[in-house]
């Protein structure tokens, strides 16, 4: 049920590893060196199920600078020998976003760790990025040397160099030491190099087109599939036949749907989906229960089919919902986005059942978990709390917390106190317009909302919306 590396809910370290709210308020009551246990065991071997979306550095931050917890961990993880060898960013890119949290509540231990890392470090990028929001000038500028000293004075350094330059996510630094007499010249000509080569390669060709007929452009998507598996060209042929094909071509159109080859008929099933063509839900049910059917062409004809907005498209999807496939799975998906009150069995049938055979992490909830709160099906509420309580992704248990706000009529006693301290902001704004306030520990967090400068606006909005401007004394 859990993944290998996510400790069950129930436990303080599986709390904090979702980034629950729960997480949090049982590390302050758990004695202090179980709660920096956990708390480092979270931070320095990241759990999240998409470490590239999902938050944690605030609500980590807000917990070291609560706990008073050091940084002896962390700076034995950063600059263990591994860094040498896993030069990944999600090895450490977690915990140097605690540290830029961290040295942006003023802990000066945690800049100077990123000024360590980020002279030394394999993910000195992602350093330097927190240091160009957090550190002073002089703090920048005496990284220069460490930095550029990464780039030798040869073409190959000064073209690693501009690429660098180019794509640096923060400008500052590379800015204030262009600014310096001893690195403008080289800086200078890097930036004129990324430029020059941006505009180059808006120029430059990007392989072979389609020439201007349906024939063609079919033929132009299977081209090259086999030795290019990863290329979905099917989908820019599909824009490509919305501009070559007319009613005369309808024929040629649903010839190559029916038995095609695999890329020319999803680029098809995609061109009809889009115009809407009566013909398109029967070629996209054959294409995808067909067991002779590639895994890539029932893909694209699941994504044609969940890409409709007609009418038709509902209606059939009434008659898919219950398949116990992955046809009837984007039905219900569908059903959970544009269906009607009558609709709500077939979503709660659909929601229950990907909850008892994938699991609490299943990627079909998403739009099944909206659909609940959408459709108000009090009936999904106990569903809905074992999702929140359960899923590893904290973007999916904000939306059960959505849901359970449009069908629980407990949940602002309930789980939207927890939700005042989770880790995503989305879920914590929430909290903040439905959370009961007869509670002190409500009271005070709201006012901490209100308070600190880290967090984000739409959640101070939302408490200022309850309690007025001056929310910090609620």
């Amino acid at each position: 049920m859990f993944d290998p590396d996510i400790a069950p809910s129930g436990t303080l370290l599986g709390l904090l590893q979702r980034g629950r709210g729960d997480g949090t308020l049982h590390a302050l009551a758990a004695p202090r060196a179980e709660a920096l246990a956990a708390l480092n065991d979270s931070v320095l071997c990241d759990a999240r199920r998409d470490w590239q979306v999902e938050n944690r550095s605030l609500y980590y931050a807000r917990l070291y600078m609560q706990l008073d917890g050091g940084l002896e961990e962390i700076e034995r993880h950063l600059f263990h020998p591994d860094d040498l060898i896993d030069t990944g960013e999600e090895r450490t890119g977690l915990t140097l976003s605690v540290l830029g949290h961290l040295a942006a509540y003023g802990k000066d231990a945690a800049r100077l760790l990123l000024r360590s890392y980020a002279a030394v470090g394999s993910n000195w990028r992602w350093a330097l990025d927190e240091l160009a929001l957090r550190d002073d000038d002089a703090g920048l500028i005496g990284l220069a040397p460490a930095v550029l000293a990464r780039f030798p004075e040869t073409p190959e350094g000064d073209a690693l160099l501009a690429t660098t330059v180019r794509d640096a996510f923060e400008p500052r630094p590379w800015r204030l030491w262009a600014e310096d007499a001893r690195y403008g010249a080289r800086l200078a000509a890097a930036d004129e190099q990324g430029s020059f080569d941006r505009w180059q390669r808006q120029l430059r060709p990007r392989g072979p087109r389609p020439g201007w007929s349906v024939a063609e452009v079919l033929e132009w998507a299977q081209h090259e599939l086999e030795p290019r598996p990863g290329e979905h060209r099917y989908l820019a042929a599909a824009r490509c036949l919305s501009a070559v094909a007319g009613p005369e071509d309808r024929a040629e159109l649903l010839r190559a749907g029916r038995g095609g080859p695999d890329a020319a008929r999803a680029a098809v099933l995609h061109h009809l989906a889009e115009r809407g063509d009566g013909a398109v839900l029967d070629l996209i049910e054959a294409a995808a229960t067909d067991p002779l059917s590639g895994e890539p062409l029932v893909a694209a004809a699941l994504s044609a089919y969940e890409r409709m907005r007609s009418v038709a498209a509902v209606e059939r999807a009434r008659t898919w919902a219950a398949r116990p496939d992955r046809l009837g799975a984007s039905a219900a998906a569908m059903l959970a986005r544009r269906g009607a009150r009558r609709d709500t069995d077939l979503v709660l049938a659909a929601l229950r059942r990907t909850v008892r055979e994938e699991g609490p992490d299943a990627c079909a909830l998403w739009a099944l978990v909206d659909g609940a709160g959408r459709l108000g099906i009090a009936c999904a509420a106990p569903v809905l709390r074992h999702l929140y309580r359960e899923t590893s992704s904290s973007h999916l248990r904000g939306r059960a917390a959505a849901a359970l706000a449009a069908t629980d009529p407990g949940f602002a006693a309930g789980f939207a106190v927890e939700c005042l301290w989770d880790c995503e902001e989305t879920t914590r704004e929430l909290a903040a317009r439905h959370a009961a306030t007869g509670d002190d520990r409500v009271v005070e967090q709201l006012r901490r909302l209100a308070a600190d400068p880290a967090e984000e606006a739409e959640v101070q909005t939302a408490v200022r919306a309850r309690f007025g401007p001056d929310a910090s004394a609620v």
